[in-house]
């Protein structure tokens, strides 16, 4: 069953304390991208065979296949992938950003210069479940940034869902590859695939090591860790919904972390009672109830301020407030990826349609980082600008301050443009 801890009589290791997973899977993800970087597709293919136990005959996948993969999905979920493409659109353009320049006095141009990324690297899960939303949340943004080329990763037989998820957000190549033998194909290159500037999405735990090693040489957005749900209620929340909640995350991993935090007694009580009997229904009951024994917990706090303290100390991937007037806690939360206002606003809405992204800081990160975005698709120039005019007036005290730190190279390029004026 489900500790309810109160969060003034409990040591506050056994609230705060994360179960991080320590990866066993350092030394033979170097393996795989040295092979990788050494033997290119040759590599992919060999670990196509050991892993994924089939044997490829090419690696990228023709504009034939994605049509018939759209042939094989259903309409129904078409209709669907369609309109939550459209929804993600709709949020995520309003992140765009422009360059600005601004001119400060006369003579001097200071500004700064929005580039999108050349090609961009999306990996998509494959195994036992398909995730077109996946699809959907990573290559929007990219597109919408103006990203020349998106290069999509997935492991064999990638479900026609994927495909046509692909096909509606616009992604320019896909292969037919994963673990981290894709993370080192798109970082390094190899015949067929092309090295791109930044990979995005999540993955197991080998993909997950393979990101963090070829971080430098590309970029990355995020070492993923088990999902998180934390869920803030009052006593007029129903015990059944929150349980529902806490089980949407609970079902993804055995190491997923689902929380409830409340100031009553008898909603934490009845919370208890209602995952008992949802899990035991649930498809995924073995995972949801090894997550929810090792990792759950409802925590029992004086106040709902006090709660947001407790929940801006977790900086949980998903929080949900279920509390009268949850807009006006908006501003008290300040560590958290992804919020959800209200009694009937779910985690799944943001998951799946709704239009923020769902790829999301974990572990805590939710302190300094921030959801996947379009941000994440472009890079940053800046530009100075100083006529003739403007260099000679502020010449003397840049020269100046050049030499109070010792390079007096640096002052000699400000002096040698004012010889002989």
């Amino acid at each position: 069953m489900i500790p309810i801890l109160d969060y003034e009589k409990t040591e506050e290791s056994a609230i705060f304390q994360r179960n991080t997973p320590q990866s066993q899977v350092t030394e033979p993800v170097q393996k795989i991208i040295a092979q990788v970087r050494s033997q290119g597709d040759r590599a992919l293919f060999h670990y196509t065979r050991l892993f994924d136990k089939v044997d490829i005959s090419s690696l990228e996948v023709t504009g034939e296949e994605l049509e018939a993969a759209l042939e094989q999905t259903d309409k129904a979920l078409l209709s669907v992938l369609s309109s939550a493409a459209e929804n993600i659109k709709a949020y995520h353009s309003r992140q765009k950003r422009t360059g600005f320049s601004f001119s400060p006095e006369p003579g001097v141009v200071l500004g700064q210069k929005v580039t999108p990324l050349e090609k961009v690297g999306i990996y998509v899960p494959g195994g036992t479940a398909a995730y077109p939303s996946t699809v959907l949340m990573t290559a929007i943004p990219a597109k919408i940034a103006g990203c020349g080329e998106t290069i999509m990763v997935s492991p064999p037989d990638i479900a026609p869902a994927i495909l046509a998820a692909a096909k509606i957000a616009g992604v320019d190549r896909i292969f037919r590859v994963g673990g981290a033998q894709a993370i080192a194909a798109l970082a390094y290159g190899t015949e067929s695939i092309p090295r791109v500037d930044k990979i995005v999405g999540p993955g197991n735990a080998y993909v997950a090591e393979a990101k963090r090693q070829v971080f430098g040489q590309v970029a990355i957005d995020m070492i993923a860790g088990p999902s998180e749900i934390l869920i803030i209620a009052d006593e007029k929340s129903s015990p059944a919904h929150i349980a529902a909640d806490m089980l949407s995350q609970a079902e993804h991993d055995r190491l997923a972390s689902a929380v409830l935090i409340t100031t009553s007694r008898s909603l934490a009580e009845q919370v208890q009672k209602e995952l008992e009997a949802q899990v035991s229904r649930l498809p995924r009951k073995e995972i949801a109830q090894a997550s929810l024994e090792g990792q759950g917990k409802i925590i029992l706090a004086a106040s709902i301020p006090q709660a947001m303290e407790i929940s801006n100390r977790l900086a949980p991937e998903h929080l949900e407030l279920m509390v009268e007037s949850p807009i006006d806690y908006l501003d008290s939360i300040k560590n958290a990826g992804s919020v959800f206002l209200g009694r009937y606003c779910p985690e799944p809405v943001g998951d799946y349609w709704a239009g923020p992204n769902h790829t999301l800081p974990t572990g805590g990160t939710a302190r300094f980082s921030s959801p996947l975005s379009v941000d994440d698709f472009v890079k940053k120039s800046q530009f100075t600008a100083y006529s003739q005019e403007a260099l000679q007036k502020a010449g003397d005290k840049i020269a100046y301050f050049a030499q109070t730190e010792g390079l007096d190279a640096h002052a000699r390029s400000i002096t040698i443009r004012e010889e002989g004026l």
